[in-house]
């Protein structure tokens, strides 16, 4: 298994994913996963996190890397894709595997039909 690349959260998301977390009724490995990637995020005070960087309400473009199809969505929790026209859950795969990437940066998760590579093309940070 490849390294995963190193991963920032602001202590805000981090807080709210883990309240989120407590409340969603999502399948067991899911949230072993994602709290595994929690864990080994290095969290960092809101006002500190680098713009590059996804965080929730970010705008990020990625590229599929197996099928080099690009997308721009907006990282979100599942109660708030109705304000999102292109909104992706945090609590989707692929929305949890972009949390707290850079620009530049690669990622690989494992879905039901195989792995999967996702590359960070662009990030705006969320309007204040």
């Amino acid at each position: 298994m490849s390294k995963q690349p190193d991963i920032i959260i602001s202590d805000l998301d981090l807080a709210a994913i883990e309240r989120q977390l407590e409340k969603a009724k999502l399948p067991a490995d899911f949230v072993n996963a994602l709290e595994q990637e929690l864990y080994r995020a290095t969290i960092v005070k809101a006002k500190d996190l680098p713009t590059d960087v996804v965080a929730l309400g970010s705008q990020v473009t990625f590229k599929i890397l197996n099928t080099n199809n690009i997308f721009t969505k907006t990282l979100c929790f599942p109660a708030d894709m109705n304000k999102h026209q292109d909104g992706i859950s945090i609590f989707a795969p692929i929305g949890s595997a972009l949390l707290g990437l850079k620009a530049g940066q690669n990622i690989n998760w494992q879905t039901l039909s195989g792995q999967q590579s996702v590359e960070i093309v662009q990030v705006q940070a969320k309007a204040s």
